[in-house]
């Protein structure tokens, strides 16, 4: 075996009813403090830190979330992936990428990846994710994030809100995707710039405000009922009862 490490919980034979999660991370480090924060919330999860044993154990064990590094030593992520999906697998997949790295995150979402997330992350983001991924795999649209009449699929890039077409650069769909990943949680701006311009955050910038603002006349414009919303002093969100 090439280092796979079991959570204190697992075994061969898993309780029914508990969320099973495979992580194939290389990077030893990451992979330890993403497993204890998993079992913390109370996953079952196994570890691989090799790209052939973590297709190994996808293939030969019984998850119900893997979690992909895309650079890893042997088969890379998107390699793993495509296996699975050639094999129709239903395994749902999450991919781990850089933030540098957007033609692979497209090319994992076109091989059938069902979320990915750009490190660094938060434990509670991936546990949202995973949650998610789940819910879609028991019968929801996997490409598809909607939010009241807004809907966004990550596919195609495109979004609608009551029927058109909105038009988005690249940097406001990117934001309008993370503020509708989770409705109704404020995104502070300093998340919002390390999660969409990941660089240090200058208080000094308006950055933010900017493409907030462009985003509300894309999004809100004459709608009667205005989806994103200010929370002063802290940040914005998506409501989540609109």
């Amino acid at each position: 075996m090439l280092g796979m490490k079991r959570g204190a919980s697992s075994g061969d034979a898993w309780d029914e009813g508990v969320v099973k999660l495979l992580i194939v991370e290389d990077e030893k480090k990451i992979a330890a403090f993403v497993r204890k924060g998993l079992e913390a919330q109370g996953f079952v999860v196994e570890v691989a830190n090799h790209g052939d044993e973590g297709f190994l154990l996808a293939t030969t064990r019984p998850y119900d979330v893997a979690i992909l590094d895309i650079m890893l030593p042997g088969k890379d992520g998107l390699s793993i992936l495509r296996n699975l999906r050639d094999r129709k697998s239903p395994l749902p997949v999450i991919l781990l990428t850089a933030r540098s790295e957007l033609n692979e995150r497209l090319e994992g979402l076109n091989l059938g990846a069902d979320d990915y997330l750009t490190k660094p992350f938060h434990i509670e983001e991936l546990t949202a994710r995973i949650h998610a991924v789940t819910r879609r795999a028991a019968g929801t649209s996997q490409s598809i994030l909607a939010v009241a009449d807004l809907k966004m699929n990550l596919l195609t890039r495109k979004v609608t809100r009551g029927g058109p077409a909105i038009e988005l650069t690249a940097r406001e769909f990117s934001l309008l995707e993370h503020l509708m990943r989770s409705p109704g949680r404020v995104l502070t701006r300093v998340e919002i710039c390390e999660r969409v311009w990941d660089y240090n955050f200058d208080p000094g910038t308006n950055l933010v405000e900017v493409y907030i603002q462009r985003l509300r006349k894309k999004v809100d414009g004459d709608f009667p009922k205005k989806l994103i919303e200010t929370i002063r002093g802290v940040g914005y969100c998506i409501k989540a009862d609109a």
